[in-house]
């Protein structure tokens, strides 16, 4: 990507326990690419790079990476996703969607199910949606506790929603330490675009299968939601597992800080291929000889 703009994910990154205000947060950039024809240059390096650094994390086999995406309807996650990992090895990565839990799900704690999900060491995991959205939708829609079978004393806890942000961040805060990479994405699209998106989705026949009418009444909701949004960012954006907001309102833009984020991450780790023995590298030499004299 050197020859084009560069892409300080920094500026995107939220500086976790300051109050979070998202009307103070962009949902527009001035674009990294100049033509459709770059902003493809630009993506295939950063899928190029993420697939060599995937095969790093696979042969170092000591960490394991998940990406959590988090978003308002229509803002891009699942195209995101398609995209940017669109060069990794289907064996290194795996993604999963969480809907509505199930009856066993919901007799166990809200961590449970996604906890089952996650990657092991040497591989990307990939949240569409999360247990965040037990602090987002939950809040917003507070009925959904009752279906949960809380304990009467959980429910009445001075700090409800605290006391689950801060089991947030100590479950990721003992993954990290157990060598599982967190990095939290919130795609972060105004109001208008995604209107826009929604209109497009009714008047385009084969986008028609992507129209949920659910959407709308997540909308009525919307700034609710940004302050749901917003306290959870403050609460669990960390140092070791950090939340980045991007401006999503140019969805090719997102694509490319989004690749820059998980290539920036992955680069940042202390990773190599497992060096070989002066034994076994003899021994090797010994094979190769076998195989080129027909041998074996």
């Amino acid at each position: 990507m050197s020859k084009h703009k560069t892409i300080d994910i920094a500026e995107y990154r939220v500086q976790g326990g300051k109050k979070v205000d998202l009307a103070d947060w962009s949902t527009q950039a001035p674009p990294f690419y100049g033509s459709k024809s770059d902003y493809k240059d630009m993506l295939e390096a950063g899928t190029e790079r993420l697939a060599e650094l995937q095969e790093m994390l696979y042969a170092h086999d000591r960490y394991s990476l998940l990406v959590i995406f988090q978003a308002m309807d229509a803002a891009g996650k699942d195209g995101a996703i398609r995209h940017v990992m669109s060069g990794v090895n289907p064996q290194g990565c795996q993604v999963f969607s969480f809907k509505h839990p199930s009856a066993t799900e919901l007799d166990h704690d809200f961590l449970w199910r996604t906890h089952l999900a996650l990657a092991e060491r040497g591989r990307i995991g990939i949240f569409n949606r999360s247990y965040y959205e037990e602090v987002l939708i939950v809040r917003v829609l507070p009925e959904i506790l009752q279906g949960q079978k809380l304990p009467d004393e959980t429910l009445a806890a001075k700090d409800f929603w605290g006391d689950r942000l801060r089991s947030i961040a100590d479950a990721e805060a003992h993954l990290h330490r157990n060598g599982t990479r967190i990095v939290k994405i919130f795609l972060h699209l105004s109001k208008d675009e995604q209107r826009d998106r929604l209109i497009a989705r009714i008047d385009e026949e084969d986008k028609n299968w992507k129209f949920d009418e659910g959407d709308i009444e997540q909308r009525q909701h919307w700034d609710k939601y940004m302050a749901a949004y917003a306290d959870c960012l403050a609460a669990t954006s960390t140092a070791d597992c950090p939340w980045y907001v991007v401006p999503a309102d140019d969805k090719k833009n997102a694509r490319l800080i989004v690749s820059q984020i998980l290539v920036d991450t992955l680069a940042g780790l202390d990773m190599r291929y497992p060096e070989t023995s002066d034994a076994r590298r003899e021994r090797l030499r010994e094979i190769r000889r076998q195989l080129e004299a027909g041998e074996v």
